[in-house]
């Protein structure tokens, strides 16, 4: 499957099976977007995201790690 910076659930898995022991709230913006271009099946073009996609990655990145923690 080809992610783009629209496929925020199917990042958030992906991040959060590669970082499974981080908090995703703790990530900076800087990072988390250098991370997701860094997947391996991301072919959107990296100047493409904002504040807003990276956001909603985030949130459903945390959302992923909370059921992970069993919070």
């Amino acid at each position: 499957m080809t992610l783009t910076w629209y496929n925020s659930e199917d990042i958030a898995i992906q991040l959060s099976e590669k970082f499974p022991d981080i908090d995703p709230l703790t990530i900076r913006f800087t990072d988390l977007h250098h991370w997701v271009t860094e997947l391996p099946n991301f072919k959107d073009d990296p100047e493409n995201s904002n504040e807003g996609i990276l956001e909603a990655i985030q949130m459903a990145w945390y959302e992923e790690w909370q059921d992970s923690e069993g919070a």
